[in-house]
């Protein structure tokens, strides 16, 4: 008898040593860091500063992994930010991209924050004709990453992508870039549209590449719609905070939120929820329908199809809350600091 409780006693404990390891192994997986490339128009509006900033405190948790920040605008003040920030946040020579076409997107901030920050803060890029071109670099990056690895988000014009989609092979890959993203990237989270059917400005300010991109993207797309960020409203916690000094993210969204009525009591949070989702995923914090998007000009509709490849998401948990761990997200400073 004593024998045989001991043999229990022994399995019970292999048993447990099993799950322990199980769990362990579920555990390193889902805590990988989530290789990541935000494509970002930042300089419209000024979400995409806590999008950024969003994006580095994750990295800082171990939950992502920045392969760079690509703009999907050319004005001159874009890559100077970008650069700012990520020297902020202790990553100077994150890679930084831009379009070159001459009838690429080219919007600066009328409430002039970027000014203020490259008058503040230190940057070695001093113009966005300094950086490389934005497809160029996405093949660069994509070529040497592995398979079915690539988180892209963004938040921005789709004028990238879609340029991406065309791009014939070169020294980088023999694939074409439609190949090239079916290879190397495991989903797409883009900031556009409005769910279940609306217009919105990501969309049709680029309405052609915007359409193509959504028409011929071959991997997972899951949208983050207007209608998601419009609530999350952040920044006041962030510039009231006294401990933090110093720092370009409020810097930008103290300067701005006093420019639009209503805005003192924060932004909506468009870009910041995307990133979120790009790199934790939609749960907890939603649930998503799937099926695909149906552009008429600026506008979209939705289809639905329980086997689509595209989904957009839906509010499962408390806008609140959602909020709360977005601005905390947003008031990461840098462990240097």
């Amino acid at each position: 008898m004593y024998n045989m409780k001991r043999l229990v006693s022994l399995s019970l404990i292999m048993i447990f040593a099993a799950s322990q390891q199980t769990q362990l192994i579920a555990q390193s997986k889902k805590h990988k860091p989530v290789p990541i490339i935000l494509d970002t128009d930042i300089g419209p509006d000024y979400d995409d500063v806590g999008a950024v900033a969003v994006l580095h405190a994750l990295a800082d948790k171990g939950e992502a992994k920045p392969l760079a920040i690509i703009a999907s605008n050319k004005n001159k003040l874009v890559a100077p930010t970008i650069n700012i920030l990520n020297t902020y946040f202790g990553r100077p020579d994150l890679p930084i991209g831009a379009p070159k076409a001459a009838d690429a997107p080219d919007h600066g901030a009328v409430q002039q924050w970027p000014e203020l920050l490259v008058s503040k803060y230190p940057h070695t890029v001093k113009s966005t004709d300094e950086v490389p071109d934005a497809v160029e670099l996405y093949r660069k990056l994509l070529a040497a990453q592995p398979d079915k690895s690539v988180t892209i988000v963004t938040v921005g014009f789709l004028t990238n992508l879609a340029n991406l989609l065309s791009s014939p092979p070169d020294q980088y890959s023999k694939l074409n870039g439609r190949a090239l993203i079916a290879k190397k990237v495991k989903r797409l989270v883009s900031m556009a549209g409005k769910f279940p059917a609306g217009r919105e400005y990501n969309v049709f300010i680029d309405s052609i590449a915007s359409e193509k991109v959504f028409m011929h993207w071959p991997t997972p797309l899951i949208y983050s719609g207007f209608e998601i960020g419009e609530k999350i409203i952040t920044g006041k916690q962030l510039i009231n905070n006294q401990n933090i000094v110093n720092s370009p993210v409020k810097d930008a969204f103290a300067k701005a939120m006093t420019y639009w009525k209503g805005d003192d009591k924060g932004r909506h949070s468009w870009d910041q929820s995307a990133v979120l989702v790009a790199v934790r995923g939609t749960s907890p914090y939603y649930r998503v329908q799937r099926g695909h998007i149906v552009l008429k000009g600026g506008n979209n509709e939705w289809k639905n199809d329980p086997k689509g490849m595209q989904s957009y998401i839906i509010e499962e948990m408390p806008v609140e809350e959602v909020r709360a761990e977005i601005e905390a997200l947003m008031m990461h400073q840098p462990s240097a600091q």
